[in-house]
C-alpha cells in the first residue's frame, strides 16, 4: 500500500472528516461507502455577469467506488442525490470527484 493510499484511507475513515453513505449503481444494488463532501459555493462567469451557486460535491474512493456514472445514486443522512456531469479522478487516481443534485 502506497503512503497516498494510506493517507486517503485515514482521511475517509476520520469521523470529523469521512461520512457513511449509500451508492446505488443507476438499476443496482445499494453498496455501503464512505464520503467527503465538498459543498463549496462557487462563482462562474457568464460574459461580464458573475453568477453565483450552491454546488455540492463529493469525493469517493475509487477502491469502493471504481466507476462512477451520471445518474448515480447517493444517499448521505437521509438525502438522496443523483451524479451529474462527468467525475473527476484525483491525479493518483485513488479518489473521484462527482458533482450532485439533488434526487
Amino acid at each position: 500500500m502506497s503512503a497516498f493510499t494510506a493517507a486517503v484511507d485515514r482521511l475517509f475513515a476520520d469521523p470529523n472528516i469521512g461520512r457513511d453513505a449509500i451508492y446505488t449503481v443507476d438499476g443496482g444494488a445499494p453498496v455501503p461507502v464512505r464520503v467527503v463532501a465538498r459543498r463549496a459555493d462557487e462563482v462562474t462567469g457568464f460574459g461580464e455577469a458573475r453568477l453565483w451557486s450552491e454546488t455540492t460535491r463529493i469525493d469517493l474512493r475509487a477502491a469502493e467506488v471504481p466507476n462512477p456514472r451520471p445518474g448515480d445514486r447517493i444517499d448521505i443522512a437521509g438525502d438522496a442525490y443523483l451524479i451529474q456531469g462527468e467525475p473527476v479522478r484525483d491525479r493518483e487516481r485513488l479518489v473521484w470527484t462527482v458533482d450532485l443534485r439533488p434526487a
